[in-house]
């Protein structure tokens, strides 16, 4: 499953579902994104999320506001496409 090969799997899930992104939060917001940066599967991540309308968290390095365009277009991720930040 692809989900087993995924960079978060031995980080804290909290850090990809901050309470904000701003203030405080901001550093978890980064530190979540460096761990998305290293992920082989973030294509496949970011997919699942636009796919499945996460409405929560980071998902292939995207925060829930910066997924809301890509709901509203329908928009899918190609595997090898690297969009998320």
């Amino acid at each position: 499953d692809w989900w087993e090969l995924a960079a978060c799997q031995t980080a804290d899930p909290d850090l990809f579902f901050p309470i904000s992104d701003q203030g405080r939060a901001e550093a978890d917001v980064a530190r979540a994104r460096a761990v998305c940066q290293q992920c082989t599967i973030r294509a496949k991540c970011l997919d699942y999320a636009v796919t499945t309308r996460q409405a929560h968290g980071i998902w292939g390095g995207l925060t829930e506001i910066e997924r809301q365009p890509l709901f509203a277009s329908g928009a899918h991720c190609d595997q090898n496409e690297r969009t998320a930040a």
